[in-house]
């Protein structure tokens, strides 16, 4: 058996992340008794540029015997028999529901999955329709069809629920489908847009391999109530899904999801979120300001950022910031301007851009005129529809220089931008509620305290990022996941208000489908 050595932490110089005896000889000088030969892997890795030189911090594992290859093939096979009277039907494709679906599998329940719009590959033709064409799906498009919204903006994995579930464990399972092992050592680990999709089409796959089903075009437009309990549902083409318990896991923009809950009785909530738009920066702009180098490095990725203020105790932060990235159009419904974010694998665009939002609580819904379970959807919705008014009825989003955004100036001009739909001089303030619009100019104007030189005319801001959570959320039994008041209903990932990104919405989906399999009195 080989022996293993206490984990050691070093510091490399940038420039040395791939000198394997500078790596080597950093190890000895924290462990002194090494013999000549040894093995190490990376645990950890993640960058520190707070002083002049950028170092990669790594927490290295050791070894006096190689390290076997790491094999997670396990975590796909070897599922048990499923139990044909155990039926569990999941309501959307994206993380959340994808994940409980692999659990069922794992806790030997069959799981039928319903998705309003399509498979990955067929997906790819709407989002090209609303870049070129600025013609927008209503059940297809940046934020519905298998993999959810995170499939095509981004798949960053970084999360701050780590009291939800293992982490490790969805990492792994991604891995085991195809991501690279780095998400599993990266203090930010990411996917890319163009390499996820392949990855959610094996969980597929898996999820079909064993006994489990996925349809897609099954857009649900009815619950089906028996003495208070939730016993399947009906699509838009009359079918009927039974089941002995249904997951509700639509994501944070299935607005008539949240309209058929109301409509049937069932307790629904307004809850916090919170709005803004996005900004985009020269990608070598933000690696001169966060690596103090021009330009970067090849051994370091493009610089990130992170920033957040306080304006009269409400929160204006960066939200969802895409290195070497793009801006989407996210737009679920026609009439509308949503812009969202996304990155590559490689991280190679020239620009980089972050939603910048504030955060909208109960109190400010109130105190401005919204009232009711639907006053975030109506703000959200006020703001999406007078931003598209601005324009010419495409998918065109209003855009200003940042400057001249924040002292309320028009722009002359604007520059390149990534927004492949196109971007046209506006003055966005008009399309925001004043106590909205002020709270993220004073909110920026902070953050070129924090990040010198944020404040540029370089950079843009993009109309509109509404959608960064639910302003809704379902209530649901702390211990059984189940919904408070409706029997065999088990509301969640995102558009539940229980997750907010892939990591969160993954650990919420096992969590969930565990808390299914014990009221099914499965044992797991």
């Amino acid at each position: 058996m080989s022996v293993k050595y206490d984990i050691v932490e070093v510091r490399i110089p940038f420039n040395k992340i791939e000198d394997d005896q500078f790596i080597r000889e950093k190890i000895k000088g924290k462990k002194k008794n090494l013999g000549k030969h040894f093995f190490y892997r990376i645990n950890k890795r993640s960058i520190d540029a707070r002083q002049k030189i950028v170092y990669y911090l790594l927490r290295l594992e050791l070894s006096n015997e190689e390290f076997a290859k790491e094999d997670f093939s396990n975590l796909i096979s070897n599922y048990p028999t499923l139990n044909p009277d155990k039926q569990v039907l999941i309501i959307g494709a994206g993380p959340a529901g994808y994940f409980a679906a692999l659990e069922c599998l794992r806790l030997g329940l069959v799981p039928t999955v319903l998705d309003r719009g399509k498979d990955v590959r067929a997906r790819r033709r709407d989002l090209k329709a609303i870049q070129q064409d600025h013609v927008v799906n209503p059940h297809s498009n940046y934020c519905f069809g298998e993999g959810g919204a995170g499939t095509y903006s981004d798949g960053k994995l970084y999360t701050r629920s780590h009291k939800r579930g293992k982490i490790q464990g969805v990492l792994e399972m991604l891995v085991a489908h195809g991501a690279k092992r780095d998400i599993l050592i990266d203090a930010h680990p990411h996917i890319g847009s163009n390499k996820l999709p392949g990855i959610v089409s094996k969980i597929r796959e898996t999820i079909e391999a064993n006994g489990g089903k996925v349809i897609f075009n099954c857009c649900v437009t009815d619950l089906l109530v028996e003495e208070g309990k939730i016993i399947g549902a009906t699509s838009y083409d009359g079918t009927k899904y039974r089941a002995d318990a249904t997951i509700l896991a639509t994501g944070h923009s299935a607005r008539d999801i949240y309209e058929l809950l109301d409509q049937k009785g069932i307790e629904i909530e307004a809850k916090p979120f919170a709005i803004g738009v996005r900004i985009e920066h020269p990608q070598a702009f933000i690696d001169k300001v966060q690596y103090k180098q021009e330009p970067r490095s090849e051994f370091l990725p493009a610089a990130p950022y992170k920033l957040v203020s306080q304006v009269e105790g409400k929160g204006v932060f960066s939200f969802c910031m895409c290195p070497g990235g793009l801006i989407v159009p996210a737009a679920t419904a026609p009439g509308e301007i949503v812009v969202n974010g996304m990155s590559l694998s490689k991280r190679d665009s020239p620009y980089a851009n972050s939603g910048v939002v504030t955060e909208i609580s109960l109190e400010d819904l109130e105190k401005h005129g919204y009232k009711g379970t639907f006053a975030g959807i109506q703000l959200q919705k006020e703001i999406e529809q007078k931003v598209f008014a601005l324009g010419d009825g495409s998918q065109k989003a209003p855009a200003q220089r940042l400057k001249d955004f924040v002292f309320g100036r028009a722009s002359k001009s604007l520059p390149d931008t990534s927004y492949i739909p196109g971007i046209y001089p506006a003055q966005i303030s008009e399309a925001f509620p004043d106590w909205i619009f002020e709270r993220l100019r004073e909110g920026i104007q902070a953050f070129d305290a924090k990040l010198k030189g944020y404040l540029t005319n370089v950079a843009i801001v993009v109309a509109t990022e509404s959608r960064t959570s639910s302003p809704i959320k379902i209530p649901r039994d702390r211990e059984s996941y189940m919904h408070e008041g409706v029997d065999g209903f088990f509301p969640c990932g995102e558009g539940a208000g229980y997750a907010g990104g892939i990591l969160s919405a993954a650990m919420d989906g096992q969590n969930v489908a565990k808390g299914v399999a014990k009221y099914l009195n499965i044992k797991g």
